[in-house]
């Protein structure tokens, strides 16, 4: 157990009512926890009914979980207490996009793309992106199945060989994360063959928002780029649009200059590619 989620569990234990709850069920959340984290946030909506965040905390711990239909329910009953709740708009907007009713995704992303949460706007533009593939069916009838399923393999190609060209054959790959850290695109593979894009993002979940805020913190403008040198190889990050983030990870013996040059093309390139359906 963390040091946080233990300082935050003890703190819940001598104060079960204390809001705290909602900062230990997200760490569990984040941690995997998710049987935990289910029981933390369960038992903050049964004390705090009417706090939205308190239904979004057990909404998010219910996707984690597979469970879209009950995190639909809690994110509805968000709506009910504060309409304009982006978290539960966003939340939404994934669980319709997984039931393939893009009209009605598109619907709720759009409604927080609207608030200004710019970390909505690459789940938009892959909603937008379906529907486009679809031919537009998503708008007023739902995709058959053979339509979604040639839909989502044809996003899946595009978006797993987005930054082949640019990485060549070489010792070099990329990826493209959304605000939440999901790969949106590229692909992360070990020297066994494993993918390990999934979880590479899950580790980077809020790095952008720390890079954002500590620029801003220090008055340095806007920033570009940072690269980590480590034993085995060079991690290149870089901002994307308002929301997203490009990472390349190279081996160590390749140049800083060579590295630096292929993230600002990945970087364009998934900028182009994301803008397709702006």
């Amino acid at each position: 157990m963390s040091d946080d989620i233990r300082r935050l569990s003890d703190e819940l234990a001598r104060d079960p009512s204390s809001m705290v709850f909602l900062q230990l069920g997200e760490a569990l959340r984040r941690s995997a926890q998710l049987d935990l984290a289910l029981r933390v946030a369960s038992r903050g909506v049964e004390r705090h009914s009417a706090n939205p965040d308190a239904h979004d905390l057990l909404a998010r711990v219910r996707v984690d979980r597979g469970e879209l239909a009950d995190a639909t329910l809690e994110w509805e009953a968000v709506l009910q207490l504060a309409p304009e709740h982006v978290g539960a708009r966003k939340g939404l907007g994934y669980v319709l996009y997984k039931q393939h009713r893009l009209d009605e995704a598109e619907h709720h992303l759009g409604l927080a793309a609207a608030q200004g949460d710019p970390a909505v706007d690459t789940a938009l533009r892959m909603v937008r992106r379906m529907v486009k593939y679809t031919n537009g069916s998503a708008h007023g009838a739902s995709p058959n199945g053979e339509k979604m399923a040639a839909a989502e393999r044809r996003m899946e190609d595009e978006a797993r060989c987005l930054f082949a060209e640019i990485l060549g054959e070489g010792q070099q790959t990329a990826l493209l994360l959304d605000g939440d850290g999901l790969v949106t695109a590229g692909a992360y593979v070990t020297a066994d063959g494993e993918d390990v894009a999934q979880d590479v993002g899950a580790a980077l979940t809020g790095v952008r928002d720390e890079a954002d805020r500590t620029v801003k913190y220090l008055q340095l403008g806007t920033w570009r780029a940072v690269v980590y040198e480590t034993d085995v190889a060079t991690i290149a990050l870089g901002p994307v649009l308002e929301d997203s983030l490009a990472l390349v990870a190279a081996a160590r013996s390749l140049p800083l200059g060579l590295v630096r040059r292929v993230l600002d093309r990945c970087i364009h390139r998934a900028e182009s590619w994301l803008a397709e359906v702006a």
